[in-house]
């Protein structure tokens, strides 16, 4: 999903306790990093690097730093972030550049083309859910639908569709998208339903959600592609469109899609070669699970509250330890 608050690519190799106090116990940077390796040792391997793409929305970095502030602080790791769009990440698992995509929103195409099992080239290993579900649909803000409340479903659109004009739309209701390399199928919903708009894509999250923030503020007329685990659910009220019911197949051939999209739940896929290392983060990355509350959390803490990622992380970390005693084992 893109800015989603985008950053450069950062490797961490260290980081101290300032920022982690709880986590580190208090002790001296070189008592923290003797600990480390002790635990690394005890588990019966060492976590050297681990590579870890952070996609551009600002859950998946919430999910992100989180894993990767556990690696760095609690196993060791030299932890580094690579900035990367969904497709560039898969591509990085057989180049060594890539170990872990920790939020994948389903992308069978990749699947096909990098998992064993799906015929793909072997390069991607799947591991399995990691706890969020992912509902990407059609939104408008509180206000239209409290106003208009039979806008709530797409056989009424049409009715409303000079209402969404703008200078961008030629002439027909403008739909917002998103980063066009987001998963979505929201032009060829609007052909097959015979829908009087178009899409016009905001390049990210960033400017979609000031955007839905303005239309709910001055009440402006906006329909547009959103999704949760999101923390802007709980600052702007947005309702969403009712599409015609998704159906397994319905959105096999892109071209023909005419229907809602599914509920997924969110998966973690790993570079085959780094899952059969003797990596200590790789139990981190299989048992790694929480919930929508949880990255919303510290998604707010990176937005809202404007702390780094890293920090952001380290809050959550020290609050949750129980939970992340879990994944290490």
């Amino acid at each position: 999903m893109q800015n989603r608050w985008m950053r450069g690519a950062r490797a961490v190799a260290a980081v101290g306790c300032l920022a982690v106090v709880a986590a580190c116990g208090g002790g001296s940077i070189d008592e923290e990093t003797q600990a480390n390796e002790e635990q690394a040792d005890a588990a019966g391997g060492q976590c050297d690097e681990l590579n870890m793409a952070v996609n551009p929305w600002v859950g998946y970095e919430a999910s992100a730093y989180v894993v990767g502030q556990v690696a760095q602080e609690q196993l060791g790791c030299t932890v580094n972030y690579k900035d990367l769009k969904e497709d560039v990440s898969w591509q990085g698992f057989g180049t060594g550049e890539v170990d872990v995509v920790i939020e994948d929103w389903g992308h069978p195409d990749l699947e096909k083309k990098f998992v064993a099992e799906k015929g793909g080239d072997g390069s991607a290993t799947d591991f399995g859910e990691n706890g969020n579900v992912g509902i990407i649909g059609w939104y408008v803000p509180g206000w239209l639908a409290e106003e208009h409340p039979d806008i709530l479903s797409y056989e009424n659109l049409n009715k409303y569709a000079a209402e969404f004009e703008t200078s961008e739309s030629g002439g027909k209701g403008q739909f917002l998208g998103s980063d066009p390399s987001y998963v979505q199928f929201d032009e060829a919903i609007i052909d097959n339903l015979d829908l009087d708009f178009k899409v016009v894509f905001s390049g990210g999250e960033a400017a979609t959600i000031t955007a839905f923030e303005q239309a709910q503020d001055k009440k402006q007329w906006l329909i547009g592609y959103f999704w949760e685990p999101q923390y802007i659910h709980a600052e702007v009220p947005m309702e969403q469109v009712e599409l015609p019911e998704y159906t397994d197949g319905c959105q096999d051939d892109p071209a023909t899609v005419a229907c809602d999209y599914p509920e997924t739940p969110l998966k973690k896929f790993v570079s085959t070669e780094w899952s059969e290392s003797d990596s200590t983060a790789v139990d981190l990355v299989r048992n790694f699970s929480w919930t929508n509350d949880d990255q919303n959390q510290v998604a707010a803490y990176i937005t809202s509250d404007k702390m780094s990622p890293e920090d952001a992380a380290a809050k959550w970390i020290e609050e949750n330890q129980d939970k992340v005693d879990a994944w290490i084992g």
